[in-house]
């Protein structure tokens, strides 16, 4: 547990330990440059005394929209350290977001990362309270401040400043410290006050189950506006592991290669994609595709030793593991060896593959008001198809309709400029009803099974939690995203997003005529395969959560399209309303029965 009650305790920690390599960046030609502890000090000091002298001060906020890029973190810390308050956006947000953020907030200053991001402030609207702007990238931006300009004090700035240090150290565990904008799967996003005690409380114990030294090391890659990457960027901080900033998700692989990771930490689409990578890797030869069936075969056998943390010392485990699982860790780098989750439900099917390819994943569970985590798996306490056992300084209990409600240090104050929707997220006892249906088995560990408003009730008056059927579909290498269907109508349907590049190879392999997507989904052999995956799943399932009819779209759903958040949910309300005629379409029998 460490001793830090906020955010700025962290950012004392993480620069008075002597780290050589705190930070990893990548410069113009592609190599990775080390920032030291004593440097990161240095670049938060002169943006502090920057930022101070543009007037920015205790609880004034300040945007920050950028990809992850080490520019962030010392943004971060920096307003913090004034006591002003960070507001976090997302860099694939549309104008129009960015606008409504900006004036919601009263951001008095934006720091973006790129001329996209700059024009995305020029084409919001007006913006009354923006004074500042500071551009990362290079270049020539009109009424904007370069970020490398801001930094040219920074070497003289890394000796300890007395005066610098006491206003760091000044802040309050009370202190608002950021506003995170939530994805919005429904209706309009709202800013989570989370103050400088949520996050320190929950960042000081969380990790208290993992052996993280300052050998480790993390690519950060999800969205640092999202509040899980945050969490997990200040506390491997903390544990003096170093942090390689990833900006874009297709660079991975290089960086993996050249970082050589020992910690990974993704959402469950990624470990999803990860899976259908390898499967459709392997599709493309009869005797590759074997030998992934007999090693996961055999993967599966020993999986009790593997969840347990042991490695197998069976000869055919040994033999799988050179021909298979070996080749899969390696593609991380090869040194990873703890593998987490987080930000939405991992699927069993994709928990179990990744176990059965030796591979123990800890999955844990939160929410962005809650700074975020909730409950997680640990070395020692792991049990799969669970999110762990809750942290010990948060409380947990269940509404009579099984909705999880939670109390704690961690949990946040309420939403930004939402007096209703705050006094809506909390009991009249003052507990924070998450949203999330869930049970705790007689051991304390936690399950989710979905969340409350997504839950479908059938006319018939039966309910439904799609997500874990939609798991299971999406376990599948064709198929990329499923949005089941069916409230309030006499029986469940399901819209699937094909995976294109999986789909096309299948297609290839099986005689099918290469087309464009929409009349590739409607060859009769593609409508066979999908409607084949679908009846699979429904024979496990009783008949009124089975899906009785199945459209495959063109798309293949994405952040940019709309369909998705940047954390990867899906946003049903979006895909209800763009393929309407195909919901119509299940259910025009029910409208011709009842006219």
């Amino acid at each position: 547990m460490f001793d830090v009650k906020t955010i700025n305790d962290m950012f004392v920690r993480a620069t008075s330990r002597g780290t050589k390599r705190a930070l990893l960046r990548q410069d113009a030609a592609g190599q990775w440059q080390p920032i030291s502890s004593v440097e990161l000090y240095g670049c938060v000091r002169a943006l502090a005394d920057v930022l101070r002298g543009w007037g920015v001060g205790k609880g004034d906020r300040v945007v920050l929209l950028s990809e992850n890029r080490w520019e962030w973190q010392v943004s971060d810390y920096a307003v913090l350290a004034l006591g002003a308050v960070d507001a976090p956006l997302y860099s694939t947000l549309t104008p129009e977001h960015v606008g409504y953020m900006l004036r919601d907030s009263g951001a008095k200053v934006a720091i973006v990362s790129n001329r996209e991001q700059y024009e995305k402030l020029l084409a919001a609207g007006e913006l009354p309270d923006l004074e500042r702007v500071v551009v990362m990238d290079e270049g020539s931006f009109d009424n904007a401040e370069s970020f490398s300009n801001l930094m040219k004090d920074a070497v003289a700035k890394q000796a300890p400043d007395a005066e610098f240090d006491a206003m760091v150290r000044s802040a309050e565990p009370g202190d608002l410290a950021t506003i995170i904008y939530t994805s919005g799967t429904t209706g309009e996003p709202k800013g989570v006050r989370l103050t400088h005690g949520n996050l320190a409380s929950n960042v000081s114990i969380s990790t208290d189950g993992f052996a993280f030294s300052e050998q480790d090391i993390c690519i950060s890659f999800l969205p640092l506006s999202h509040v899980t990457a945050r969490h997990v960027d200040y506390a491997l901080m903390c544990h003096g592991a170093t942090l390689a900033y990833c900006p874009k998700f297709d660079q991975m692989p290089a960086a993996m290669k050249a970082v050589l990771p020992t910690i990974f930490v993704g959402v469950p689409r990624v470990y999803e994609k990860i899976r259908q990578a390898v499967e459709a890797k392997s599709a493309h030869s009869p005797v590759k595709s074997r030998i992934l069936s007999w090693a996961l075969g055999v993967g599966k056998a020993h999986r009790p030793e593997t969840l347990d943390g042991k490695t197998p010392g069976a000869l055919p485990w040994k033999l799988a593991n050179k021909l298979v699982f070996g080749k899969i860790r390696e593609a991380f780098g090869g040194r990873v060896h703890t593998w987490i989750s987080g930000g939405a439900p991992l699927g069993m099917d994709t928990a179990g593959w990744f176990a059965d390819a030796g591979i123990r994943i800890f999955e844990g569970y939160g929410l962005t008001e809650t700074s975020p985590v909730i409950a997680l798996n640990y070395p020692k306490e792991h049990r799969i198809g669970t999110v762990g056992r809750p942290l010990r300084n948060v409380e947990c209990r269940f509404a009579a309709d099984g909705e999880l409600e939670v109390k704690g240090p961690s949990i946040f104050p309420g939403y930004w400029n939402k007096e209703q929707e705050t006094a809506e997220a909390f009991s009249e006892d003052g507990w924070f009803k998450t949203g999330d249906i869930g049970s705790i088995d007689a051991d304390g560990y936690l399950s989710i099974t979905d969340r409350k408003k997504e839950l479908l009730k059938t006319s018939g008056g039966k309910l439904i939690a799609p997500q874990p059927i939609e798991n299971r579909l999406k376990a599948n290498t064709v198929v990329a995203q499923a949005a089941m269907v069916g409230d309030k109508h006499k029986f469940a349907c399901v819209l699937i997003s094909p995976n294109l590049q999986a789909l096309e190879a299948w297609a290839k392999a099986n005689g099918v005529a290469a087309g464009d997507a929409a009349s590739l989904v409607r060859d009769p052999k593609v409508t066979r395969l999908y409607q084949g995956i679908v009846d699979k799943v429904n024979e496990t399932l009783p008949p009124y959560e089975s899906m009785k009819r199945v459209s495959v779209v063109a798309e293949e759903w994405s952040v940019e399209g709309g369909e998705l958040t940047p954390s990867m949910k899906l946003k049903r309300r979006v895909i209800a309303q763009k393929y309407a005629k195909e919901i119509d379409a299940f259910y025009a029998d029910e409208a011709t029965s009842k006219s």
